[in-house]
């Protein structure tokens, strides 16, 4: 049912933009990573520790020509990025954070001397003699970054041009690496996409203009680099939010206090009108609320009203709601409340799970 709510979430804020006022607001929140640091770690090295590869980084490729009435071309590529790069954007990118006291970087390959192939996971030996000989309390290695391009051109007839497309997707790996720990304390796998394009009224010059291989990678490497760090350390996300503002003049005049910022009226006069209406308008003051809360970060308390908003939208559609082919087979209406309201509750759910562990990776700032 879940991924049937979001399915259809974009057809319920259509179905509501047509029966109620609603405009959006925009919100910045913070997210917990998926690894904590104790406090006591504060100062990091970032190492490559990723193989040495030769100068051609080119692993394998194929070109399909005709792919479709339209596409001209279409080249897949897979490589092994440059770690010296990756390394390097991952170390700019974390000391930009501001969340460690220091950032230090060995971006010379650790197994550039090996003469035959080893496992690349550091040894507990070797993680300590690192963490001392750099002056730091653990290490972040890079150990591996691979990459699938692909390079599309297509020809568009409605406007008579030619179209060139680089979608470049890398895959960077880093383990974090504790002194006199056997093994890494965690392995993080991550992907991302990065994308150029050009657009001429002539094929030669789509491909002389498109991104040529060795920038692509140079680029492309740096950017494998940034991808991580959202995995390693709290971040900002930016969401759009929805606020009713018609039903009543309570109503209407709350969302001129959430114009301008002031929560704790506006939540007083939808919280009157929650006490005082039935039906739809119970329902908007209810989800209002809820959305006056969060903005405040009282996640807890906003929870808790959008799931009288929401039970209030189940009570209005009159539907079942387990019955999956019941519900498939009335999208409109009243059911397009409880849809919208649902992935409030949804995002409001995933907030507060991820509050603890936020709280703790945030606690080395209140020293």
């Amino acid at each position: 049912m879940t991924k049937y709510f979001h399915y259809l979430l974009g057809t319920a804020l259509l179905l509501l933009s047509g029966c109620q006022s609603i405009e959006q607001l925009s919100i910045d929140y913070m997210l917990p990573a998926e690894v904590s640091f104790p406090t006591t770690l504060k100062r990091v090295a970032v190492v490559n520790n990723m193989p040495n590869v030769p100068d051609n980084k080119l692993i394998a490729g194929e070109e399909e020509k005709n792919k479709s009435a339209h596409e001209m071309t279409r080249l897949t590529n897979y490589y092994n990025g440059n770690a010296a790069i990756t390394t390097e954007a991952l170390a700019e990118a974390l000391a930009a954070e501001n969340y460690f006291e220091e950032v230090v970087i060995c971006d010379s390959a650790l197994r550039s001397r090996d003469i035959t192939p080893r496992e690349s996971t550091l040894t507990q030996e070797e993680a300590s003699e690192l963490v001392q000989d750099l002056n730091v309390d653990f290490l972040i290695a890079l150990e591996n970054v691979q990459m699938r391009s692909i390079r599309k051109i297509s020809y568009m007839p409605a406007w008579g041009v030619f179209h060139g497309t680089v979608d470049v997707k890398v895959y960077p790996t880093v383990k974090i690496y504790l002194p006199n720990r056997k093994g890494p304390m965690a392995t993080i796998n991550t992907n991302d996409s990065i994308f150029w394009e050009e657009i001429e009224n002539k094929e030669a010059l789509v491909r002389a203009r498109l991104i040529g291989e060795e920038e692509m990678l140079k680029q492309a490497s740096g950017f494998a680099g940034t991808v991580p760090v959202k995995h390693l350390l709290p971040y900002w996300k930016s969401g759009n939010r929805y606020l009713f503002s018609g039903g009543s003049v309570n109503m209407r005049d709350g969302a001129v206090y959430a114009k301008e910022e002031n929560w704790t009226e506006a939540i007083k006069l939808w919280q009157q009108t929650y006490q005082t209406k039935k039906g739809k308008t119970k329902m908007y003051a209810a989800y209002n609320t809820a959305l006056g809360y969060e903005m405040q970060d009282s996640i807890n308390t906003a929870l808790e009203w959008a799931i009288k908003a929401q039970n209030i939208a189940r009570e209005i559609s009159k539907i079942d709601l387990n019955d999956k082919e019941n519900t498939k087979s009335v999208q409109g209406g009243n059911l397009s409340y409880y849809i919208f309201i649902s992935q409030y509750v949804e995002e409001l759910q995933k907030r507060e799970e991820g509050m603890a562990r936020l709280n703790m990776q945030m606690s080395r700032f209140d020293e």
